[in-house]
């Protein structure tokens, strides 16, 4: 069991090392900055390990924070409905990668700004290609150690964004506390925020999009800081500490 969790764990910290801070606090929002030599990296190799374009990725989550929890936001529980999120946010990340193919204006301009392309992967309909390579991946490892819980939890922790895009999109803007008065339905949620890599702070993340740090109030945690740091730190990437708000939460204890 120890072992299993410890595969699952190794899979989820590289996953949200990507998705998390590469490609949310950093591609999409800039408050990271990524090397030349990173985006490179990034580009060959985000696709084949986690299954999500990151280019999509990006694409599709401006568009949310663009019509955040109106009827065009491309996944909002608040004119779509709850559990329908899981769904609808494959359909819109499906739309999103046709656009981007097909080169329409309408979403080529939102990442324009973004030196990479849609994965030939992608390109070429072979988007599940990763995800059957991890399931057979688990299941070696399953076999070499004799315990299918390995297996288990090597795919989880690797490919289970579709389940963790969910809790953050639909308890995220559901269920939850509010630091700020956003124009959105966002919400911080606890439970959320520790088990995606922080980012189930949407309020706060919502009232500062482009800051790569997510907790706000003293007792919010944010594992995925915690990796941006440790990055930053050794030099794979920077911090832009500018976008990084310094008094909102104090103000915030103080009102408290």
């Amino acid at each position: 069991m120890l072992t299993a969790f410890i595969v699952f764990f190794i899979g989820y910290v590289i996953s949200m090392t990507y998705i998390s801070v590469l490609y949310h606090r950093g591609i999409a929002h800039r408050g990271i900055e990524i090397p030349t030599w990173l985006y490179k990296f990034i580009g060959a190799t985000a696709m084949p390990i986690v299954g999500i374009d990151p280019l999509g990725w990006a694409c599709m989550h401006r568009l949310h924070h663009t019509h955040s929890d109106t009827e065009l936001d491309p996944h909002s529980p608040v004119h779509h409905g709850f559990w329908y999120t899981f769904i609808l946010q494959h359909k819109s990340f499906e739309r999103t990668i046709i656009k981007l193919i097909k080169k329409d204006p309408e979403y080529t301009k939102i990442v324009n700004d973004i030196p990479l392309d849609i994965h030939p992967l992608n390109k070429n309909g072979l988007w599940w290609l990763p995800f059957v390579m991890h399931i057979i991946l688990g299941c070696l490892a399953g076999y070499y150690f004799n315990n299918w819980l390995i297996a288990a939890g090597w795919f989880l922790g690797i490919c289970g964004h579709p389940l963790q895009g969910f809790l953050v999109n639909s308890f995220g803007h559901a269920v939850g506390y509010r630091n700020f008065e956003t124009t959105d339905n966002s919400k911080n949620n606890t439970f959320v925020a520790w088990t995606v890599f922080g980012e189930g702070y949407q309020n706060n993340h919502h009232q500062f999009p482009n800051s790569p740090k997510f907790s706000i109030r003293s007792f919010e945690v944010d594992p995925g800081w915690l990796v941006t740091s440790v990055l930053d730190a050794v030099g794979i990437i920077k911090i832009n500490r500018d976008l990084v708000p310094k008094t909102a939460g104090k103000r915030l204890q103080a009102a408290r």
